[in-house]
């Protein structure tokens, strides 16, 4: 699996399309209220990194890690297109994310997804990296339709 992760400015039409296809599956599976994914503006603010995974020039997938400004990091927008999910480019985009994440010298990762059963592939990923449940970080509040996971960078290092 050849794949190109690029830092992306959100301008490309089939970043929008990919990230109106992830608002629409979030929205699908959890509550209006309890869907935390951040739209297309929201992830244009400074403290938002955004990655697009390109192969063969189509779009398959994308990222995006927050800097939390408190030496930590938020794990967003992990998305790949539904037609090819179970061939391993979240795990790609994910260790992409840790990559950065130990580059800029994280001392822990959080991220929040749905208790839904269509977000076991996402927890079961995120599980398999170490990631462990917590309780809600940042302005989170408990939700009982969403899940709190985060990864100690140095233990995992």
């Amino acid at each position: 699996m050849s794949l190109e992760i690029r830092i992306d400015d959100l301008s490309g039409p089939e970043v929008a399309e990919l990230l109106t296809s992830h608002a629409d599956l979030m929205l699908s599976l959890s509550p209006p209220g309890s869907c935390h994914f951040l739209p297309l503006q929201g992830l244009k603010v400074p403290e938002v990194t955004f990655w697009s995974m390109w192969q063969d020039e189509a779009l398959v997938g994308c990222g995006a890690l927050k800097d939390l400004a408190d030496g930590a990091g938020e794990i967003k927008s992990m998305h790949t297109r539904q037609d090819l999910r179970g061939k391993g480019h979240g795990r790609v985009m994910l260790e992409h994310i840790l990559a950065e994440a130990r580059a800029r010298g994280y001392a822990a990762l959080y991220l929040e997804t749905g208790s839904m059963d269509g977000f076991i592939p996402a927890r079961k990923l995120y599980e398999a990296y170490g990631f462990t449940y917590c309780p809600p970080f940042g302005t989170y509040v408990e939700d009982p339709h969403s899940v709190f996971m985060s990864l100690d960078m140095q233990a995992a290092a």
